[in-house]
């Protein structure tokens, strides 16, 4: 696939899909807010080496470029209209449905008619933020896990309007940056967040009741199922207030009261303990580690 790639957002979903992009050879344009100044430039470029060292550190078999050949790939821009150039549109802004119908609005009017625009949100229907574009056919969802260069697969969702040329243009971009795209149907939360925010609420109830402290929960999962992590420690490594959000957003779009967050996520969001990027959840952390959502 020809041309520069768009990446919405400069959280840390938001940088490593820049990062897999731009490893993978990509012109890459990371559009924030915060962007609007040298300060914001230069926390986010501070960020982007420190996750490409971070993620050679953790995985030497895929060391490839220098860390300054692949940022040099990477151009900084405050408004989606530094997108206007661009082949593919990667959208990671917060899981909020009114902010992303709004971008993928302003992403339409400033996107070529041939640029595919995709979302990494978390469990937002597909097909509603494609009914903000007049290109409902190139609209996709790509649910990248986190943290971004270090997961070899991406849940790929096809709404009902996708166009096998959207659908096959994602797969192409995904494989030629070393990622397998799963194509799923389109739904509240898709596969996986749609079971994992479940057992994540109710995980958490478990421990809010004290039948198993957070630790044991994880245990359990991973020593009787072999589960990698624990549902609680993923939930610590997702963010518990995007957990939060993404259940909201799952209630919303299924009425389904079993996604209303329990009272012990809640406490904990209210607490300002939000996992590993504020070094507490269900866990501690020693240091503070920035992650961003599912």
């Amino acid at each position: 696939m020809s041309g520069t790639v768009g990446v919405v957002g400069a959280g840390t979903m938001g940088l490593g899909i820049a990062q897999c992009l731009a490893e993978g050879g990509y012109d890459v344009v990371v559009v924030d807010p915060t962007l609007g100044s040298a300060t914001g430039v230069a926390a986010a470029v501070d960020r982007l080496r420190t996750g490409l060292r971070q993620a050679r550190l953790l995985a030497p078999h895929r060391v490839g470029e220098p860390v300054a050949r692949v940022t040099e790939r990477i151009s900084w821009a405050d408004r989606t209209a530094g997108l206007d150039r661009a082949g593919y549109v990667i959208e990671c802004a917060p899981e909020r449905i009114p902010l992303k119908e709004r971008i993928f609005g302003e992403l339409d009017a400033v996107c070529p008619p041939s640029t595919v625009l995709a979302s990494v949100t978390s469990a937002i229907p597909i097909d509603r933020l494609a009914a903000s574009t007049r290109r409902p056919d190139r609209v996709v969802g790509t649910h990248f896990m986190n943290p971004a260069p270090l997961r070899d697969s991406v849940e790929v969702v096809r709404a009902p309007r996708t166009s096998a040329d959207a659908l096959q243009r994602t797969l192409d971009l995904l494989a030629a940056i070393g990622k397998t795209g799963i194509v799923v149907a389109d739904g509240p939360g898709f596969v996986i967040n749609r079971v994992l925010m479940l057992t994540v609420n109710e995980a958490a109830e478990v421990v809010g009741q004290g039948t198993a402290d957070a630790a044991t929960v994880d245990r359990v999962f991973q020593e009787c199922l072999g589960h990698a992590t624990g549902p609680l420690r993923t939930a610590d490594l997702i963010g518990l207030d995007t957990v939060v959000d993404t259940l909201l957003v799952l209630l919303e779009c299924t009425g389904d009261p079993r996604f209303r967050p329990g009272r012990t996520l809640r406490e904990l969001v209210d607490a300002g303990r939000y996992g590993r990027k504020s070094g507490s959840g269900f866990h501690q952390y020693p240091r503070p580690v920035a992650t961003a959502a599912t």
